[in-house]
C-alpha cells in the first residue's frame, strides 16, 4: 500500500484510443493533440499512464510519445479475448494471450510491460484456467513487472484479492459508490499488504464534473437535476471549487488508493485536473463526514454497463 503521500493522478488514455465516455462532447483528439497532451502531462509530473489493448489507438500513442521518457510507468490490459471461443484449445488460448502481450510490448515500445491486468476478471478462472496460467508463467520469465485484474464489482473484486499473485487492482470508485464499503471489500484491500490500488470512474464518466443533468441516464430512484444542485451544495459545505474538485479529492483522501485514474481528450482537462490535484485531498475526518451525507442510490446507476442504451 501507498505511504502518507495523497493518492496521485493517474492519466487514462482510453479518450486517446477512442470518442468515449457520456460526458465527451470533442471525440477522440487528433495524434499530434494525442502527443502533446501526453508530453504535457509527463512535463507536469505525472508517472503513470492507464491504458489497453482493447482502446484503439491508445498503446501506440502512448508508445510514441513516452518512448525516451525516464521514470513514467503504463499500465495496460491484456485484450478482451473475444476471438475465443468458450471451448478453446489450451494452445489455442496460449496463443491469444500471447499475441496480447507482444503486441502491447511493440505498441508501447518496450521491452517489458510495467503492470498487465486482466480486462476481464472472469479470465482469471475462465478456460480453465489457462489464461491466467499463462499470464504467471510471463511473470516469472520477467515479460511483465507485476500482474494484476480491472476489476467491476464487488464480487470480481474479492475473488481477485484471494490470489495472492494479485499485485494490482483496478476498481471503479466514486463519491456514491457505496458497494465497496458495504460488501467488506475495502477492508479486504486494507488487510493486504504489496497491494497497489488504483480508482477509475471517479466522475463516472464525467456525469460528476459536467453539472449536466441530459447527459445522465434515465434509471428509476436517481433525479439527476436534484442529485447535481445536492453535490454543488456539497461541494460548498466542504469547501471545495466544484463538484469535480469534491468528487477528486474525496478519491485522493481514501487511505488505500494509491493512484485516481481521470481520462482526458483535452489539454484543457488536463489543466483542470493538474490543478485540482494540487490542492489538498479531504481528511479522513471529512471523507467519514461525506460518506454519512450521501444517499443510498441505485447500484445500477453505479455501474455504467448496466445504464439503459
Amino acid at each position: 500500500m501507498r505511504d502518507a503521500r495523497p493518492a496521485e493522478l493517474v492519466l487514462g488514455s482510453v479518450q486517446l484510443g477512442l470518442a468515449y465516455g457520456a460526458a465527451n462532447r470533442t471525440g477522440m483528439p487528433s495524434h499530434g493533440a494525442a502527443l502533446k497532451l501526453v508530453h504535457r502531462a509527463a512535463d507536469a509530473g505525472i508517472t503513470k499512464f492507464d491504458t489497453a489493448r482493447a482502446y484503439g489507438d491508445s498503446e501506440n500513442r502512448l508508445g510514441e510519445a513516452l518512448e525516451l521518457r525516464k521514470g513514467v510507468r503504463t499500465v495496460t490490459k491484456l485484450s478482451p479475448l473475444g476471438e475465443l471461443e468458450t471451448d478453446a484449445s489450451r494452445e489455442d488460448v496460449r496463443a491469444a494471450v500471447d499475441r496480447s502481450i507482444w503486441a502491447s510490448l511493440l505498441a508501447l515500445r518496450r521491452a517489458r510491460l510495467d503492470c498487465l491486468l486482466l480486462h476481464r476478471a472472469s479470465h482469471m478462472f475462465a478456460f480453465n484456467g489457462w489464461v491466467w496460467e499463462r499470464l504467471l508463467e510471463h511473470l516469472e520469465d520477467g515479460t511483465m513487472l507485476s500482474l494484476g485484474v480491472s476489476v467491476q464489482t464487488p464480487d470480481e473484486t474479492l475473488a481477485a484479492l484471494d490470489c495472492t499473485d494479485v499485485s494490482h487492482i483496478q476498481m471503479p470508485f466514486n463519491i456514491l459508490d457505496w458497494r465497496w464499503r458495504e460488501s467488506g471489500v475495502i477492508d479486504r484491500i486494507q488487510s493486504r499488504a504489496h497491494l497497489t490500488v488504483h480508482a477509475r470512474s471517479v466522475f463516472l464518466q464525467g456525469l460528476l464534473a459536467a453539472d449536466d443533468a441530459s447527459v445522465w441516464p434515465q434509471i428509476d430512484g436517481v433525479n439527476a437535476p436534484d442529485l447535481i444542485d445536492f453535490l454543488n451544495e456539497l461541494a460548498r459545505q466542504f469547501e471545495r471549487t466544484s463538484t469535480a474538485d469534491l468528487c477528486l479529492a474525496y478519491a485522493r483522501g481514501q487511505g488505500w488508493i494509491d493512484g485516481v485514474v481521470v481520462g482526458m481528450e483535452t489539454e484543457d482537462q488536463l489543466e483542470t485536473n493538474l490543478r485540482l490535484s494540487a490542492r489538498p485531498p479531504l481528511s479522513a475526518a471529512a471523507c467519514a463526514a461525506l460518506e454519512r451525507r450521501i444517499p443510498r442510490l441505485p447500484a445500477q446507476l453505479l455501474n455504467p454497463a448496466e445504464w439503459p442504451k
